[in-house]
Order: structure tokens, then C-alpha cells, then sequence
């Protein structure tokens, strides 16, 4: 229950929550996401650990020819994903700077609004001080 002049809080800021339901819209985008976080993840760096150990030791007796192969193929992917991490901070900062600036603008409207309201009654309380005091 809310009660007058209790502020709620915010979790969020409004862009992050704009474009966290974007991504979690778009199969695509959720796709790349779980990718992107799971190779930036230290499980990934142990799976692969023990993918090409297992590979260079019991799979191929001369893994280095189709080993260099799939590594090459596996680096042009994820630096894909990669780019598209990069191109959703950078739509992030985007976003959330225009949001900023609408914001602040907004505000210093208002702030100015209320600075001449607050010349314009000072300036009115100082005259009716003088025309009772004359």
C-alpha cells in the first residue's frame, strides 16, 4: 500500500528494462546472448581444456591439420559474438544517453519555470513590502 509522498524504487533504469524486453522478444538476440555469456564463462575455457586434450591424445594421431581447422572456425564465431556484444553496449550507451539528455532537458524546463515563478512572487512580496511600508 502506497501511502502520499512515498517514493517507489526503481530496480532499473527505463532504458535497461526497454531493451532487456527487446532481447528477450527476439529469438535471435536470446540465442546470441546465451552464447555470448556462456563462452565468456570459465566453463568454456575448461571444456575446451579438455575437448582438445582429449582430441590431440586419443581422438586423431595427427591432430593438428583438422585441430587448426576447427580452432580457426570456432575464433571467426566467437569473435562474431563478440561484435554483437559490442554492437549492444554500444545501442545501450545509445540509448540510454538519449534518455539521459530528455531527462536532464526536461528538468532544467522545469527548474527554470520555477525560478521565474519564484522571481516573479518575490518580486511581487518585495513590491506589496514597499507599498506597506511607504
Amino acid at each position: 500500500m502506497s501511502h502520499e509522498g512515498e517514493h517507489v524504487a526503481v530496480s532499473e533504469h527505463p532504458v535497461v528494462t526497454a531493451l532487456r524486453l527487446k532481447r528477450s522478444s527476439d529469438l535471435q538476440l536470446r540465442v546470441a546472448d546465451a552464447i555470448t555469456k556462456f563462452a565468456g564463462s570459465m566453463l568454456f575455457v575448461y571444456l575446451h581444456i579438455v575437448l582438445f586434450a582429449v582430441w590431440m591424445l586419443a581422438v586423431e594421431s595427427t591432430p593438428w591439420p583438422t585441430l587448426t581447422l576447427v580452432v580457426s572456425l570456432e575464433a571467426i564465431f566467437l569473435s562474431t559474438f563478440v561484435m554483437i556484444g559490442q554492437n549492444r553496449a554500444a545501442s545501450f550507451q545509445q540509448a540510454k544517453a538519449d534518455h539521459d539528455f530528455l531527462e536532464q532537458e526536461l528538468e532544467l524546463k522545469t527548474n527554470t519555470q520555477l525560478t521565474r515563478e519564484i522571481h516573479v512572487l518575490t518580486t511581487e512580496l518585495h513590491r506589496r513590502v514597499i507599498d506597506s511600508a511607504a
